[in-house]
């Protein structure tokens, strides 16, 4: 297959499975349902899935839903639907809360085996105790309870005895560990809330860094790849699955994550900016997340190929967000029909062109792809262009329409401006011109040269539509800076927030060619000059047709 460029996971497996340390592969994706995924979250999609399908493998889609207080079925729904557009199908369908009661019984054999004991520590305290990365902890005055006190302790938390944050569970590991992560970490604590999968049934709930290991080995995951912020969490996930005395070992894998520059990749700071109406929902166009790209028109092939291309490798520097750019391009290239959209309109009157007629003129739908045909564009005495398209007093080198110059229109005639109209104010508000007959696009005239092409639509059949264009939402291009640049959090919410681009969304109203009168949303088109337009899905009527702007026709970026 094409994607199976080398890398080091991939070199990881096939060892295993030649030296037959694992005779078969099974991955997962495991998204905390408390968010909709961002475009970081689609190399982990990409990474699991593609190598699984090259090894012949599963791959499960696992719910981390271990948190009541943040996980919503909204965010479940919406997970499934991106990892469905993205061009993939699991294996398996799991959640955390399937196994809370293997949970809990393996929690009961740590306490059993004096590996656990109940904390009457609050979160303060523990976290006080835990020591520095120069000093070693100190250890719970509550440590050393008997295991039959933490057996019943554990059990009236289970009853609800006890009101959120009294008492956690923590496991007993080594509080003077260089390792913080395996200074006695709390593993279970209590939380009287109502849980999206198993309603009231528990008060009680498996810390992630308990649950995930044992998720993985319920399921004989092989190969849990995750970034390289779990890294230090290893040994603590090798720890939990040989104590809990687990059968299934499967093998913790570290890479670099996804970052974008101008984009906001914090699930957090994603969250903070649908809450505070900053953007219209997780689904608005300028956010990286996969709803959003979805709506603002980027392809699922586009996604793969981006992070195909990006690699994989325990760095995780900065990828030019133009990058992903350059693949959207490529992808619609040849899928895209090509049209004509006039964004800011300036009324022009073909002066010497018979009122009342109007005219179909050819045009290829796609002239990369001829096999998509042609359409046909009405042409009448009213047409309107571009308002960039025409200066009075242009600079040297404007090859676009100024009085006495002469363009051609993009499928149709030379036109000559002839008169400028002006209202009491002083602005232009429409341009007469006359046109050569002779010049028709298609017909072999060679008579003399122009070196401007407009594009153009006829004025009586043009269809009203809103153009949303984007840049941006974030100026600063290393979103995750903001926070070291910052003393304290709310220092790096304010720091986050000032970076935000005022510009990012322009609306404006114009015309596109009437063919355009039926389509739907989420078909795609070239418009000349312009770049690739979406018809967006939230905002489009019957009545009422809106584009998104995907990108730009150029980039300097170059791969």
């Amino acid at each position: 297959m094409e994607h199976n460029s080398s890398n080091f996971i991939r070199n990881i497996i096939m060892k295993d499975l030649e030296s037959g340390k694992r005779n078969h592969v099974i991955t997962r994706f495991p998204p905390e349902p408390n968010g909709y995924l961002h475009i970081g979250h689609a190399k982990s999609i990409v990474i699991n899935f593609d190598l699984a399908d090259e090894f012949n493998g599963k791959t499960n889609l696992r719910f981390d839903d271990t948190n009541p207080l943040k996980e919503d079925a909204e965010f479940v729904h919406a997970i499934k639907e991106d990892v469905k557009w993205l061009g993939y199908d699991w294996d398996g369908l799991f959640f955390a809360s399937d196994y809370f009661q293997e949970m809990y019984e393996r929690a009961v054999l740590l306490i059993k085996k004096g590996k656990a004991y109940v904390d009457d520590l609050s979160a303060d305290e523990i976290r006080e105790y835990r020591g520095t990365l120069k000093e070693p902890g100190k250890e719970s005055p509550y440590r050393n309870r008997s295991v039959e006190e933490n057996l019943d302790l554990f059990d009236r938390m289970r009853k609800g005895e006890f009101g959120n944050g009294e008492k956690v569970l923590r496991a007993k590991i080594d509080m003077s560990s260089p390792n913080i992560n395996l200074r006695d970490p709390v593993i279970y604590r209590i939380s009287h809330a109502i849980h999206h999968n198993t309603g009231d049934t528990w008060c009680i709930y498996p810390m992630y860094a308990f649950a995930h290991p044992l998720e993985d080995a319920i399921e004989d995951v092989t190969h849990s790849i995750c970034t390289t912020e779990f890294e230090d969490q290893r040994p603590l996930y090798n720890w939990i699955v040989e104590e809990c005395e687990m059968t299934s070992k499967p093998q913790q894998i570290e890479f670099g994550r996804l970052n974008i520059t101008n984009a906001v990749m914090s699930k957090r700071k994603l969250k903070q900016l649908v809450e505070e109406g900053i953007v219209d929902g997780w689904d608005d166009p300028r956010m990286p997340t996969i709803s959003g790209l979805r709506r603002r028109g980027y392809t699922p092939e586009a996604i793969r190929t981006f992070v195909r291309e990006t690699g994989v490798s325990k760095g995780s520097g900065f990828v030019d967000s133009q990058m992903l750019d350059h693949f959207v391009r490529e992808d619609l290239k040849m899928k895209s029909p090509r049209t004509m959209g006039v964004l800011r309109p300036l009324k022009v009157v073909i002066t010497n062109y018979p009122e009342g007629q109007v005219e179909m003129l050819d045009a290829e739908i796609n002239p990369e792809n001829p096999v998509m045909g042609t359409r046909q564009i009405p042409f009448s005495r009213e047409i309107y262009i571009e308002q960039d398209d025409f200066m009075e007093n242009p600079p040297n080198k404007y090859f676009r329409l100024f009085p006495g110059n002469e363009v051609r229109l993009k499928h149709a005639y030379f036109i000559k401006c002839e008169e400028v109209i002006k209202d009491e104010a002083g602005n232009v508000v429409e341009i007469h011109c006359t046109y050569d007959p002779e010049t028709k696009s298609g017909t072999g005239f060679t008579g003399r040269k122009v070196k401007g092409t407009l594009h153009w639509v006829e004025a009586t059949q043009a269809i009203p539509a809103e153009f949303r264009l984007y840049e941006p939402l974030l100026q600063k291009e290393e979103a995750e800076d903001l926070e070291a640049e910052a003393d304290h959090e709310a220092e790096a919410e304010k720091s986050f927030l000032d970076h935000i681009n005022p510009n990012s969304l322009e609306v404006i109203k114009g015309f596109v060619e009437p063919n355009l009168k039926d389509i739907e949303p989420q078909e795609k088109y070239q418009f000349f000059r312009h770049g690739y337009f979406n018809v967006d899905p939230k905002y489009t009527t019957k009545d009422n047709l809106v584009f998104n702007m995907i990108v730009s026709l150029k980039s300097s970026f170059k791969l």
